[in-house]
């Protein structure tokens, strides 16, 4: 974590939740079994280099679908030292999933909401920035996203390879600014920096 500068008492935080995954995966089988053993860097790390791309002056942040607290637990975290001002929510609609993250909300002591709900099931409040993590196609989380969209959000959204793809079939229902930024953990990985998104007239 030396490069994203933070203190000891946020990686030993971050570490806190590694021990809870390695606990709590067998009985809840919260992240692919093949990237437990390299969680740190496939999880952790990967969740983490997106902190940079929160503008400064953001209040709010939904975290759509965030199963086992990626990457809206690790930003909460990293939050709590850098940009305490930063009202975070993390949208998880699978209920053991909330009971771990709310066991993780209560080892690392941080000021995070946790919402067992589905994510078409909230009031359309308008937040600052969007993330999401392996949650759908992009399609598909703009739709999610959408409603919480005002012309300042800011939607930043990790993909694979199939990115380029991804993008080309949202086009068709949404108009929207995309920066791309390369992954700092994955050689396939793009980050999609998304802005001033709004619906194509016509389309449902």
């Amino acid at each position: 974590m030396e490069k994203y500068h933070v203190s000891r008492e946020t990686f030993e935080r971050l570490k806190v939740c590694q021990k809870l995954l390695s606990e709590w995966q067998e009985r809840f089988n919260l992240v692919g079994k093949n990237t437990l053993d390299d969680a740190w860097n496939r999880h952790f790390l990967d969740s983490a280099q997106l902190f940079k791309f929160i503008p400064e002056n953001a209040e709010t942040l939904y975290d759509l679908g965030s199963g086992a607290g990626f990457p809206g637990m690790v930003l909460a975290i990293m939050a709590a030292e850098k940009t305490p001002y930063l009202n975070i929510s993390l949208i998880e609609s699978t209920a053991k999933k909330t009971l771990y993250l709310n066991e993780l909300k209560k080892q690392t002591a941080i000021n995070v909401n946790i919402v067992n709900d589905r994510i078409e099931n909230l009031p359309s409040v308008k937040v600052d920035v969007i993330t999401s993590r392996a949650l759908t196609a992009l399609d598909n989380l703009l739709g999610y996203a959408h409603r919480f969209c005002k012309a300042s959000t800011v939607c930043i959204f990790p993909k694979g390879r199939k990115y380029a793809e991804e993008i080309e079939l949202a086009r068709r229902r949404w108009k929207f600014d995309c920066r791309i930024e390369d992954s700092e953990q994955s050689a396939e990985g793009k980050i999609l920096i998304i802005t001033n998104l709004s619906k194509i007239k016509g389309e449902k």
